[in-house]
This record gives C-alpha cells, sequence and structure tokens, in this order.
C-alpha cells in the first residue's frame, strides 16, 4: 500500500474500508488505487484546495465561535447495491411507522388506547402541540422530511441512533460534498458507478407542491428562514435556489383572513406551502413564543384551518422525542404489521419502574442522553466520562427519569480519514434523508456521513468538530465514466452568512432570487 496507508492500525470497530490489516473490502479497491499513487502532500494540498473552495462558496459551518469552511475528508464512504437497498427500506419504513403515530396522536390515540405506548410520553413531552390536534393535512403527510441517524455497529449490522423529523438539516452537505469531490478527486470516480444526488431538490419541491391546500392550481412555495445568522443559513439559500422558490423570513409573510400572503415589489401573493426552518417556538408569537421576532403571526392559524402547509408539520416533535424512539420497534408492529428491519440501539427506560435503578447502578457502561437533546448536546459516554461527571449525570437522571433514555456504547465503525498527512481510524454515522410526497417515500441515495475528527470521539456532529465524507451508493453494473461532472447551469455561489449591515432584507422581489 501507499505510504500514506502505511501507519493505519485498524481500532476496536468495524472498519469500512478494511476486513483485516492490508485487505481492503472489495466496494474500495478502485477508491484504494486511485489513492496509491498520489503523495501525502499532495493529499493534503487538494483538502486545503478543497476547503478554499467551501469557503469561496460559502459553505461554512460556526464552530467555538468561528466561521470555518466545511470539513470534508477525502476518502468517500462507499455503500454497495444491496447494502443500500436495506437501509431504504429500513428508513422508509420507520417514516411510515412515524406518520402512523403522529396521525394517532394527534387523532383517535389508537395506540394509547391499546397500551401499545403509555400515556405519560405524549402527554409529557414539550413538543405536544394542542393546536395541531385534530389538524389533517393534505394527504396525511406531517413528515415531508426526514432525517434517520444510523450507526454501523461492531459486528457490521446497521442500526438506527435517533430519528429527526421536525427540521432535519444537512442534507445541502450532502450536495456540496459532491459536487466538491467530483471537481478537487476526479480521479475517485473513474470505473465507479455511483447513483447520484443532485435530484434531491426536485423530489422536495414535488412532495412540496403536492401538500398543497385541496383545490390550489399553482401552488406557490416558500423556504421559510431565521435569517442570516442561523447556523443553516447556507443550506436554506441553497435549497431555495436550487427548486426556484423564494426564501423568506417572518416580516416577508403576512396572515389576514387566515391565509398567508408574502411581501413583493409587485404587492401581495398568496403562500400555499411553507418549508420552514425553524422551530415550532418560534413559528408564530400568537400561538407559541409570545416574544419572538422570527416568526409569521398567525400562521398556525391559517394551517389549521387549511389555507397553507407547513412542512414539516407543528408538533412533529413528540416523533423524535428519544424516549418514543424506543417504542418505534412496536409502532412497526402496530401500525405496519411488519418487522423492523433496522433495528435500534438497546435502550433502558429510566422513567420505567425497575429500570432507574439499573440505570443508576451501571451509569458508568452507558451512554446516557437527555430525550430532547440535539447536536450532540448533553451526552454522557459513562465509560469515557470523569467520576464528577458520572455523579452529576447520576444525580440528574434520579432528579427526571423521563429527561432521559440510556443505551449500550456503539463502538461506531470507523473509515479512513486524513489527518495531517496521514490517514488514521475515525468514528463515523450516516444521516440518510427522506422524502415523503404522499404516496411514497423517498431516500435520497447515500445520505450524510459524519465524522468524529478526534481520535477516539464518538460525538459526530458538526456543532462539536465533527467533519464529514461524500457518501457513495454503487449502482448494480459497469460504470461509463465519472458521474456528475460540474454542470455549466450550476447556480451561482451562495453568499456567506450576515449578508447586509443589520442581516435582514426589506421584502421578496417576485420572480427575482433572494441573495
Amino acid at each position: 500500500m501507499a505510504d500514506i496507508f502505511d501507519a493505519y492500525a485498524l481500532a476496536d470497530a468495524w472498519d469500512e474500508m478494511f476486513e483485516r490489516p492490508g485487505e481492503v473490502r472489495t466496494a474500495y479497491e478502485p477508491v484504494l488505487a486511485a489513492l496509491q499513487p498520489i503523495e501525502p502532500g499532495e493529499l493534503r494540498f487538494r483538502a486545503d484546495q478543497m476547503a478554499r473552495a467551501f469557503t469561496d462558496r460559502g459553505v461554512t459551518y460556526a464552530f467555538a465561535g468561528e466561521e470555518r469552511p466545511w470539513p470534508l475528508d477525502l476518502v468517500p464512504r462507499i455503500l454497495d447495491a444491496l447494502e443500500w437497498d436495506l437501509l431504504q427500506r429500513g428508513v422508509s419504513q420507520r417514516v411510515r411507522a412515524l406518520e402512523a403515530y403522529l396521525a394517532d396522536a394527534y387523532g383517535p390515540c389508537r395506540a394509547f388506547e391499546d397500551g401499545v405506548v403509555p400515556w405519560r410520553l405524549l402527554l409529557g413531552s414539550p413538543h405536544f402541540h394542542r393546536a395541531a390536534h385534530g389538524v389533517e393535512p393534505p394527504g396525511g403527510v406531517r413528515i415531508h422530511v426526514a432525517g434517520i441517524d444510523l450507526v454501523r455497529d461492531e459486528a457490521g449490522e446497521f442500526r438506527v441512533l435517533e430519528d429527526n423529523v421536525r427540521v432535519p438539516s444537512g442534507v445541502s452537505y450532502v450536495i456540496e460534498n459532491r459536487r466538491a469531490m467530483t471537481r478537487v478527486f476526479p480521479s475517485l470516480f473513474d470505473g465507479q458507478h455511483v447513483v447520484p444526488v443532485d435530484g434531491y431538490a426536485q423530489r422536495l419541491l414535488a412532495a412540496l407542491r403536492a401538500a398543497a391546500p385541496e383545490g390550489t392550481v399553482d401552488p406557490r412555495v416558500v423556504v421559510l428562514t431565521p435569517g442570516p445568522s442561523n447556523a443553516a443559513y447556507f443550506e436554506h439559500a441553497l435549497l431555495a435556489r436550487l427548486m426556484g422558490v423564494q426564501l423568506v423570513e417572518g416580516h416577508d409573510l403576512v396572515c389576514r383572513g387566515n391565509r398567508v400572503w408574502m411581501r413583493t415589489t409587485r404587492g401581495e401573493v398568496p403562500v400555499h406551502v411553507v418549508y420552514r426552518r425553524l422551530d415550532d417556538d418560534f413559528l408564530d408569537p400568537l400561538h407559541f413564543r409570545p416574544d419572538s421576532v422570527i416568526g409569521c403571526p398567525g400562521i398556525m392559524s391559517a394551517a389549521v384551518a387549511g389555507n397553507v402547509t407547513l412542512a414539516n408539520a407543528v408538533g412533529n416533535g413528540i416523533a423524535d422525542d428519544k424516549l418514543l424512539y424506543t417504542f418505534v420497534p412496536d409502532l412497526i408492529r402496530y401500525y405496519l404489521s411488519e418487522e423492523p428491519i433496522l433495528p435500534n440501539v438497546e435502550s433502558y427506560r429510566p422513567d420505567e419502574p425497575g429500570q432507574l435503578a439499573a440505570v443508576l447502578d451501571q451509569i458508568g457502561s452507558l451512554v446516557i442522553k437527555p430525550v430532547d437533546g440535539a447536536g450532540g448536546q448533553g451526552i454522557v459516554i459513562g465509560p469515557k466520562a470523569d467520576a464528577a461527571t458520572l455523579e452529576r449525570t447520576r444525580k440528574a437522571v434520579a432528579a427526571d427519569p423521563r429527561g432521559f433514555i440510556a443505551q449500550r456504547p456503539v463502538a461506531l465503525s470507523t473509515s479512513p480519514t486524513l489527518t495531517g498527512e496521514h490517514m488514521a481510524p475515525r468514528h463515523i454515522d450516516l444521516r440518510p434523508f427522506a422524502v415523503n410526497d404522499g404516496t411514497d417515500v423517498w431516500v435520497l441515495p447515500g445520505g450524510l456521513t459524519r465524522v468524529a475528527l478526534q481520535e477516539g470521539n464518538l460525538i459526530v456532529n458538526s456543532s462539536q468538530g465533527g467533519g464529514s465524507k461524500d457518501t457513495w451508493v454503487l449502482a448494480e453494473g459497469p460504470a461509463d465514466g465519472p458521474p456528475e461532472p460540474p454542470r455549466g447551469d450550476e447556480p451561482p455561489p451562495v453568499a456567506p452568512r450576515h449578508l447586509g449591515p443589520d442581516g435582514t432584507s426589506t421584502g421578496v422581489q417576485e420572480g427575482a432570487q433572494q441573495q
């Protein structure tokens, strides 16, 4: 092997690229062949070149108060056709079950009456919104976009780590990762038939248009963003541009007569579907937080009246509560009459009689997660925590058993990652993105592979300093050449955040792209 892999030592986990030292997995053979002739310094140069390109395009993220280029590793993560078939069926099944749960929880509540899920799980959730009860969304879709986090365990089996059905983010980086790799390292694609990812925006737009209120002839879709200071603003702007729809902030919309209108330079125009990228609490100050200045007053009333569709629906947080996660296999059996395709990670429910004592007793050998945590915040990995942290966590769990779940520590699979001028194993996960148009749940081929860049770290979130990899799904059959070459009709770069001196817009010009 090339010098860059000479010091590569397998970790105590499933390695995505190597079956054993020096023995590469079949899917990775062309990648290894492309990397071997390249000097370590050249790889480092290409990685730095890619970081500069990301900075120029505004593909950045905030970490420790600093704006940084999106970290993309040069070694892709590869899934063969059989693996991907399993994953897409498992993700689709999970989304369908969570859709059924949401319809039930905001409707007849059969699963609670039948004892499949305890009432306290619903009534104790801060994300249960009575304003959403009885609302029948068009096509029955509440989860228009989902991000399901998966890990591969020590035996190489994929497991679901958590569900994200409120405002899942990260798909823009899937698109940008592929665009960057085809430009900076096209030789990696030689001889490979990689399924493209550039159809996501069209799929999303079709699903959003299908979700318009009944009787709408030509639905107008907008993307609602909290504004340029939001950490995911790049994604909001990119998706709006790729879909060819307006990117708006709360003050660009007005509600009147239970209908939503968009202010433009040519007057107000009706809005039928709002792909909103802000949390429930900030969406409508008349229904939720009265101090919100980034939402649109009255938009929830318009949704309840059936005159506008909110994607994703308000109240979806009850479906990605980490405590509900432990019940999803049972929900799949209950609603779909199917066996789960993808298993959960083994979990404990501290709020159940008998389990609290077991969790407190074994806290040093478990992973403790807040049920409402996001971005890796609040997670305590028992085997890596010090005594003071464990004692603090023990007290927190004992005081609020409903607020936590406990899981078996999983040694997430590793993948070779460029560190300096050498390759080293780093732990990774995978977030596939699913789009539901009411008739089909389509899963974007691949998804976002996140990398824990620090040695031994299991927290992969970018907000915690993690990176990413381009995720390849290999199609059956021979390749016809490098996929997805750079196109001449690509949209212009998205400007970095903090666009204006006050960070706000003054209204949307109908028919023009917002910058």
